[in-house]
């Protein structure tokens, strides 16, 4: 009877640590998954895009970009350039493995030990953000390097989604 009740515990432990996967989707709150924009002027935005925990950091760019050639596309504006980028945060590099020392005096007695451990996260790592400031534009786009037309980059980016 023992053994079914720690396997059932087992299972739940690890359906706990299950995560939800980063979608395409408007962000429930400030730190939900999904994309936030800011208006600053018009046809200038802040766009930010936060990833579940262990989604890759460059899923994580490509959506706060096809958020950006959207909302271009949507106000009517044929291009975008990246004025400014930062990410939040830092991908976790599992596994990890850790190495420990002690010692201790009994009286007449002493002993020293050596452990090592490894740990993963099961929890899927931390979760990471791109934030990138736009300025779009019409008509032609400029032979710039943080220049994207906007319906090429959504015909592209959002066939993978």
């Amino acid at each position: 009877m023992l053994r079914p009740i720690l396997v059932l515990l087992a299972a739940l432990s690890l359906a706990a640590c299950a995560t939800a996967p980063t979608l395409y989707q408007p962000a429930a709150g400030p730190d939900a998954v999904g994309y936030r924009e800011y208006r600053i002027e018009p046809g200038r935005y802040r766009v930010t895009f936060r990833g579940g925990p262990g989604a890759p950091p460059a899923q994580v760019q490509d959506y706060a970009l096809l958020r950006a050639a959207d909302l271009a596309i949507a106000e009517g504006y044929d291009w975008f350039r990246v004025a400014d980028r930062f990410m939040e945060g830092r991908p976790d590099n599992s596994p990890r493995v850790g190495v420990g020392v002690g010692g201790g005096n009994y009286g007449w007695r002493s002993g020293v030990g050596v452990g090592v451990g490894t740990s993963f996260n099961l929890g899927g790592g931390p979760a990471v953000a791109s934030t990138v400031e736009v300025v779009m534009g019409r008509g032609a786009p400029p032979r710039d390097a943080d220049v994207y037309d906007a319906r090429a980059l959504r015909g592209t980016l959002g066939a993978r989604i």
